[in-house]
């Protein structure tokens, strides 16, 4: 008889990488953008920021207990908590940043079948309920650092803004997205673990700036240089392009999907801005190209080797 062999389910190809890991290098990724948030606009960013990180894992804790299936030790309700937080206005009450985080996990993400069955972005689901929900608060940008509109709604009016305080930070905007330097710091370190790479960011970002040149140039102008680093330091697109359009359960797992991927948030993120209501877009683009993942894995699924378009067989 010949030797028995044991005879695993597939994957047979392991790895060390494990998901908390990947959550933990992403919580320290944003680790500079949280602190920086934290010393601009002050101690209550950090009580938004404990309050919304609580919210998720509590809410997912319980759900836990009631499945009987505990999985807060992943770390992704930490990141989804996290970054919720660092897509609010440090004014919003205590009791709406804890309602958006249980309704981030509970009905985003449990109710869909838990982690890698979300169909969209957790946080940003979250922000977007809220901001449908209390419009208001989810634009009030006012607090004791800064006062006024933010920089890209006074772009949108005409106005001239500061680009070097766009850049170092120093601007009004959600607790997380407006230290264009913190956010590079955290990327970069994601980058270089091999957690991310740039071809969604990289597609995202060029369309976009393409975007912007070819709608100045139809109105008869240049793109000039501090307009667009006033466009992609505000917003939130640095942080949308490498920390939550990357989510690797809500992003195609196809090359060209993801290059698509990328080319559809950095159209619609310029739509939004340039002829849309409102000066930000960014959270809507990633939730709309979420929605569009099947079909854009569907139309670019690799084709099986030995077949020719059509489904024949080629000949020997």
């Amino acid at each position: 008889m010949s030797e028995l062999y044991k005879v695993s389910s597939n994957p047979h190809i392991r790895s060390r990488v494990t998901t908390n890991g990947i959550m933990l290098a992403v919580i320290i990724a944003l680790l500079p953008a949280t602190g920086f948030g934290i010393y601009n606009f002050g101690p209550r960013a950090l009580a938004v920021i404990l309050v919304t990180v609580a919210g998720t894992v509590l809410t997912e804790f319980l759900f836990g207990l009631y499945q009987k299936k505990m999985t807060i030790t992943d770390l992704s309700a930490v990141v989804t908590g996290l970054l919720l937080a660092l897509n609010l206005p440090v004014g919003i009450p205590l009791w709406m940043a804890a309602l958006g985080g249980v309704f981030a996990i509970l009905v985003v993400k449990m109710l869909f079948g838990g982690l890698g069955q979300n169909f969209m972005n957790p946080a940003l689901a979250a922000r977007c309920f809220l901001l449908i929900s209390f419009p208001t608060a989810m634009t009030a940008f006012d607090c004791d650092a800064y006062t006024g509109a933010t920089p890209l709604a006074i772009l949108k009016e005409g106005g001239q803004v500061n680009v070097m305080d766009m850049v170092i930070g120093r601007t009004a905007g959600t607790i997380g997205e407006t230290s264009v330097i913190a956010l590079v710091i955290g990327a970069c370190f994601l980058l270089l673990l091999g957690v991310i790479d740039l071809r969604i960011p990289g597609s995202y970002i060029v369309t976009f700036v393409v975007f912007l040149a070819v709608t100045n140039l139809a109105k008869g102008q240049w793109l000039s240089p501090a307009y667009l680093t006033a466009q992609l330091s505000g917003g939130g697109l640095m942080l949308g392009a490498f920390f939550m359009a990357t989510d690797y359960v809500t992003r195609p797992i196809t090359i060209k999907g993801q290059y698509l991927f990328g080319i559809f948030l950095g159209l619609m993120t310029g739509v939004f801005r340039v002829f849309g209501s409102g000066a930000e877009g960014v959270s809507y683009a990633i939730i709309l190209g979420n929605l569009l993942v099947p079909l854009i894995e569907k139309i670019t699924k690799p084709r099986a080797f030995g077949y020719e378009k059509g489904g024949r067989r080629r000949e020997k």
